[in-house]
């Protein structure tokens, strides 16, 4: 997959040197100019050399782990991150989410899956979209936010909002359906595209957004949780208390 005339950059983190064979060879069919780290300090060096379009990240590494490599990326610049996680480390995949991940995919995996992954958060970051597929829509906002799913840009009160790739998709979605109840199933079938998955990715990403969004996350105006139910996004003129 290119970005413009050049294919995008992806840095394998993994310090299995099969996964990492096999990942970097896929993702390398698939278009992508792909670098490999097996360690944290090696990855954090490579970024410095040359920035990532996107991080595959294996969250088990020798020495520093991956969620220290996440957040030692992330206070550098913004960076798409999909995490590797082993299956069943809800901890770990939750503390990654908190961080900022875009994705995850759970171990064993298919490489296939995952470079579908990559292309998704790419193509979301970058604001692209495949042929035959919707536009991605006009400029959306209420109650002093405002996006724009064309360029990828949001701000409040006109000013910018560090978003992930998924915190923006999300905001996104509720700005289309204020008012609706969503169910945290029906969140990650609309906004990630799955149609099984970590419930809590939604309940983590939902956290974030307030604390992006909101005047006060422990009082919101914006994204209301309804219990038993999941969320609604309220625009000013019905905003109401957190239920």
């Amino acid at each position: 997959m290119s970005m413009g005339d050049t294919p995008a950059r992806v840095l394998v983190v993994d310090d299995d040197p099969t996964v990492a064979e096999v990942v970097t060879g896929y993702l390398a069919r698939a278009g992508f100019t792909v670098e490999h780290a097996a360690d944290g300090a090696k990855a954090l060096a490579s970024a410095g050399r040359t920035w990532p379009d996107l991080v595959v990240l294996d969250l088990m590494l020798p020495g520093m782990d991956g969620l220290e490599v996440c957040r030692r990326l992330r206070a550098t610049g913004p960076v798409p991150v999909v995490m590797l996680t082993a299956r069943g480390d809800e901890e770990d995949r939750i503390a990654g989410l908190e961080l900022g991940a875009d994705d995850y995919v759970t171990k064993p995996f298919s490489p296939r899956e995952l470079v579908l992954r990559v292309e998704s958060v790419l193509r979301r970051s970058r604001g692209r979209t495949l042929p035959g597929s919707p536009s991605p829509g006009p400029a959306l906002g209420g109650g002093g936010l405002a996006l724009d799913p064309g360029t990828r840009r949001a701000s409040k009160d006109r000013r910018p909002l560090a978003l992930t790739v998924r915190e923006f998709d999300l905001l996104a979605h509720f700005l289309r359906h204020p008012g609706r109840a969503h169910r945290r199933e029906d969140l990650m079938r609309e906004v990630w595209g799955w149609e099984f998955g970590d419930l809590s990715t939604v309940t983590v990403h939902v956290r974030r957004l307030r604390a992006k969004i909101e005047d006060d996350p422990a009082q919101p105006r914006f994204i209301q949780t309804v219990w038993g139910v999941g969320y609604r996004f309220d625009l000013p003129s019905t905003a109401g208390e957190a239920l």
